[in-house]
């Protein structure tokens, strides 16, 4: 996979942000409280678990 495109996460995060906010009309609130729940979450104690749960 050597000519794989490589995208960094923040990127992709805002990305997936603006369209969501601009094709489905989601709040923006939703989309910090998401943002901001998620970074929380995986810097928890919890993480270890989530991981293996999606995993």
């Amino acid at each position: 996979m050597d000519n794989a495109l490589q995208v960094p996460l923040w990127l992709l995060v805002l990305v997936a942000a603006w369209l969501g906010i601009r094709l489905w009309r989601i709040p923006l609130w939703l989309v910090t409280v998401l943002v901001l729940g998620g970074f929380l979450l995986a810097d928890s104690i919890l993480a270890p678990a989530v991981n293996a749960l999606i995993k």
